[in-house]
């Protein structure tokens, strides 16, 4: 079956970044469009994961990227909205600080708890991200 040209066998992958705080609350954007959302944005083709990560916090947030783990710690797909599959390949990862540059993209950024997300209008691959999270899986 084909989608807007796009085989359905395809997925749209985004990377994106997992910012906990001291307490292990992990840390989302909101977007213009009134979702929360995790940050980070789509890999380009060719693209490594890591180059993505930093590239993308610096265009959405304006945040320099310190340190990305060498291996993700979840990876969540969903049928979005416009019948495409996407896929989210989550790294912990430590920013400079949180002096974010507000965009579209990024009009306010806060730490949750999954139980405080949940409460939230999230984008739809962050409620399936929180169907896998667990804190305690975190140093």
């Amino acid at each position: 079956m084909v989608t807007n040209g796009i085989q359905n066998k395809y997925y749209r992958t985004s990377i994106k970044a997992l910012i906990f705080d001291e307490k292990k609350r992990f840390l989302l954007l909101l977007e213009d469009n009134g979702f929360w959302e995790l940050p980070g944005g789509g890999l380009d083709f060719g693209e490594k994961p890591h180059d993505c990560l930093t590239r993308e916090l610096k265009e959405e947030m304006g945040v320099v990227v310190t340190h990305i783990e060498k291996r993700p710690s979840y990876f969540v797909t969903e049928l979005n909205s416009y019948k495409r599959w996407t896929s989210n390949v989550l790294y912990e990862t430590k920013v400079k600080n949180l002096e974010f540059t507000p965009s579209d993209e990024c009009t306010e950024i806060r730490f949750f708890t999954k139980e405080e997300a949940l409460k939230e209008n999230l984008n739809p691959i962050v409620k399936e991200f929180l169907k896998e999270f667990n804190s305690a899986n975190h140093n």
